[in-house]
Order: structure tokens, then C-alpha cells, then sequence
């Protein structure tokens, strides 16, 4: 089976566990890897196109790496990320951003979240909806958290990165001008109603954190007494959790391979 730039990092070091060393060779960031705690966040939350991204190469380069090491013959044309310099930002600090006022910056830090093997997605988007208008969000991270990017540009937020440390990221989420609002679930999730009060939400589509994300979004909107159905190509390890957390109950029922279907409801 051919590594894919779109497979998750979790799947591809399942098969080998010897590839990290391919991750840790473009990066030295990703030796983050070899503890079980941060490899069950941040291996689940990121594919290889992503992980190319937050190494600095490209993502055909170590998708070609991953499989030639399978197959026993490592490309040596293959060049080395090149690292980036301890405290350099992603660019100039945007006049959007430094136009902001202090009083109206929400800070969070999810960098024990992350070293405890949580997922913080819940907590930053919680955040994200403390927001004053015209306001910014800064996140720490210990790793540069670049599926969270896609689902904060949906939401009209533009980011800025900086790399304080190896394992200290704070990156900055801001409106640029465009009057920000959440994108409507609807928009990038099929969401459909039933009778008997089932509402059906098909996220296998979407990249993590977003299936997490939109049915958190769509829970919030249950009545007593119904019911959501997630439909899912695996299953959602980091949602779970969350559910039991928020006062829901849920029954998992693994079908056929590539579809997963969550049935959750209110407790009782």
C-alpha cells in the first residue's frame, strides 16, 4: 500500500513505526514523535502534506522518502528541511494585526494540553468565540498547529506565526478587515434531518479538527429527546471524550471499512 500526501501521519507510522525516523530527518521537531503522548495528538491531527508543510519541504519530496524507505531503498536526492532560526516569525508582523489594542486580545495557551496527549481543539475554538469584534486570538502550541489554519481562514480569520522556541509556537489569529463571522456548518458539512428528531451529519469529508469541530457545532442545537447521527470514516477518538464531558451519551457502530456511524444523545 502506497504512502498518500493526504493519509494521516498516525496511519502511516502505524504500518512502521521505523518512518518516524524519516519525519525526524526532515525535521528535528518531529522527534516529538517517539513519545506516546504527543504522537496520539499530533500524529491523528496531521497528514503528510501538512507535516511536509510544518517541516518546511515538499510534500511529494517526503511522501517519496516515506515509501522508498518501505521499500528498503532510501532516496538520497532527497534534501533536509532547512530550519528555521529560533524566534523568526512567517513574515513581517501584518499592520492589521499591530493595529490591535491589548484589551482586545484573548490569549491562550494549550501547551500542557498538547504535552498531556489532549486534544485542545474544543478549548481553542471556545476562545475563539470570546473574541471581541475587531479583537485577535493568540494560541501556544509546541508544534506549528497547521490544520487549525484552514479552519479559522473558513471562519474569516486570517493567522500570523511566530516560532518563539522549538517547541513554542504563538500564533495569532486576527480579522483583516472583513468583519469575521463563523462559516455555517451547512457550508462544508451535509447536514440533514430525519424523522423521529434524527438529524444525520456527514463530516468524512473534512479534515481534523473540523468533524469534531461542526458536530460540537451541530450538538448545540439538539433538542432534548433527539438524536445526531455523525457519519465518519473512523472513529472519532478525540470526540468521544468531549461527548461525555458535555453531558451526552453515544453508541458507536463501526459498519463497513470507511464508515463509522456515532449515534449521540442528551443523558438522561
Amino acid at each position: 500500500m502506497v504512502i498518500r500526501a493526504q493519509d494521516r501521519v498516525s496511519t502511516v507510522i502505524g504500518r512502521d513505526e521505523s518512518l518516524i525516523d524519516v519525519f525526524v530527518s526532515l525535521s528535528p521537531a518531529f522527534e516529538r514523535l517517539r513519545k506516546p503522548g504527543m504522537r496520539k495528538v499530533m500524529s491523528r491531527l496531521v497528514t503528510v502534506e501538512q507535516a511536509a508543510r510544518m517541516a518546511g519541504v515538499d510534500a511529494e519530496e517526503l511522501v517519496n522518502r516515506l515509501n522508498a524507505h518501505l521499500d528498503g531503498a532510501v532516496d538520497s536526492n532527497v534534501s533536509a528541511s532547512v530550519s528555521v532560526r529560533e524566534g523568526a516569525s512567517h513574515g513581517p508582523r501584518p499592520a492589521a494585526l499591530s493595529s490591535i489594542p491589548d484589551d482586545r486580545v484573548v490569549h491562550l495557551d494549550v501547551r500542557e494540553e498538547l504535552r498531556a496527549g489532549r486534544e485542545p481543539f474544543s478549548m481553542i475554538m471556545a476562545a475563539r468565540r470570546t473574541m471581541p469584534p475587531g479583537g485577535a486570538l493568540t494560541v501556544r502550541a509546541i508544534f506549528e498547529p497547521v490544520p487549525l489554519y484552514a479552519v479559522m481562514k473558513r471562519q474569516g480569520f486570517e493567522h500570523w506565526t511566530e516560532r518563539l522556541a522549538d517547541d513554542d509556537w504563538r500564533i495569532w489569529f486576527y480579522d483583516a478587515g472583513g468583519g469575521a463571522q463563523p462559516e455555517p456548518a451547512q457550508t462544508t458539512t451535509e447536514i440533514r434531518t430525519e424523522e423521529d428528531g434524527v438529524v444525520v451529519i456527514d463530516v468524512r469529508g473534512l479534515e481534523p479538527p473540523e468533524p469534531m469541530v461542526r458536530t460540537l457545532e451541530a450538538l448545540e442545537q439538539l433538542p432534548r429527546g433527539g438524536t445526531l447521527v455523525q457519519l465518519n470514516v473512523r472513529v472519532p477518538q478525540f470526540l468521544l471524550p468531549q461527548l461525555e464531558q458535555r453531558g451526552f451519551t453515544y453508541e458507536v457502530r463501526e459498519q463497513e471499512p470507511g464508515l463509522v456511524r456515532v449515534f449521540i444523545r442528551h443523558r438522561n
